[in-house]
């Protein structure tokens, strides 16, 4: 293909882009796309390096760190007075958003609420499918003793569509926090499942039911349709974007980045581009479409908090490169680079208040 001559996984923002979404191209053409990914997965990095290519991403881009800000805030002012606080937290993460909070809850005037993590993830393949979320649970509850934060966590292994509130050991007295950064994108929806309720629709359906006092979503805006050429624009329009935002802010030499590209969002393209069907992970919606899917579900948007707002206004300007962006739409905290809008974040709660 002629967009081959172009492409190298270690040159420029365009280049590296330009290998993935060929190889995304070529397997998609080919029929190939697992065996790619099995060749990737093979070549992955360990999950200390990926932890490290992680960390390094976050100091350099705002993106996390304003979702951490957004979500922690949200989390913290429900707290505000309470003496104990549930956090439901969705898909797969490393656990690095709640040192933060925990931090905050300790310095709380009048001490900290406990504080109970119930961490829903689906199983890992290997031998042992929760190992990483007992390390996270480990991690998290050596910070809280040594913060004197009471603190309990629980992992759920399983489909997320399938855990009810039957299943959270929900406490009348507790404040409930569900959280979701970026993790719905991969739910399936109803170009998948048809003739019944898909789980994207069930997972936000619950989450009503469970009546909360607070629900965060942070969501990638792109979208993903279900035909390959809209897939394809779509992915380029944000892929392009973000892999010039690596370039601005991560040496090209650099062999995290490289490990981070690989291991995250090479992959990312690849099955966004080349999968089809079930098989396909990344399913990404504009904000503006789970704004019209929330309120369906029976969830109420809840107002921006200004300071909040500030915060990351501040955060973004004071602390990261220039063409980091920031603004609001219809109560959703927007963040982009050089005018791109990439991510989205909200604050919800049932329609009708929380219990």
């Amino acid at each position: 293909m002629e967009i081959q001559q172009y492409a190298s996984p270690i040159g420029d923002g365009t280049q590296r882009l330009a290998y993935w979404f060929a190889e995304g191209l070529e397997s998609w053409l080919t029929g190939t796309g697992s065996q790619v990914y099995g060749m990737l997965t093979a070549k992955a990095t360990s999950a200390m390096a990926h932890s490290e290519a992680y960390q390094v991403f976050i100091s350099t881009c705002c993106f996390r760190n304003v979702s951490f800000l957004f979500a922690n805030r949200a989390i913290f002012n429900a707290a505000v007075g309470r003496s104990r606080l549930h956090i439901v937290d969705y898909g797969f993460s490393y656990g690095f958003q709640w040192p933060e909070l925990l931090r905050w809850l300790a310095a709380r005037d009048g001490g900290s609420p406990e504080v109970r993590i119930t961490h829903i993830d689906l199983p890992q393949p290997g031998l042992h499918p929760g190992k990483h979320m007992e390390e996270i649970g480990n991690r998290l509850t050596d910070i809280a003793r040594e913060l004197d934060v009471p603190f309990k966590y629980r992992a759920i292994l399983a489909e997320w569509q399938t855990v009810c509130i039957e299943d959270l050991d929900l406490e009348p007295d507790e404040v409930l926090a569900v959280n979701d950064l970026y993790n719905f994108r991969t739910l399936m929806d109803e170009c998948v499942v048809m003739g019944s309720p898909n789980p994207r629709d069930v997972v936000l359906s619950n989450i009503s039911k469970m009546k909360p006092d607070v629900f965060v979503q942070s969501t990638v805006n792109g979208s993903h349709g279900t035909f390959f050429l809209s897939r394809f624009r779509g992915a380029l329009f944000f892929y392009s974007a973000l892999f010039d935002m690596l370039d601005a802010t991560m040496p090209r030499e650099s062999k995290l980045r490289l490990a981070l590209e690989r291991a995250v969002f090479g992959w990312v393209v690849l099955n966004a581009i080349a999968y089809e069907g079930k098989d396909r992970v990344e399913r990404g919606e504009t904000y503006k479409h789970w704004q019209v899917r929330n309120q369906r579900a029976g969830l109420r948007q809840l107002p921006l908090d200004s300071e909040t707002v500030k915060m990351a206004r501040d955060m973004v300007k004071n602390e990261y490169h220039k063409d980091f962006v920031i603004n609001e739409d219809h109560q959703w905290l927007l963040q982009g680079w050089k005018g791109r809008i990439l991510l989205a974040h909200s604050t919800w709660e049932a329609d009708g208040g929380s219990s």
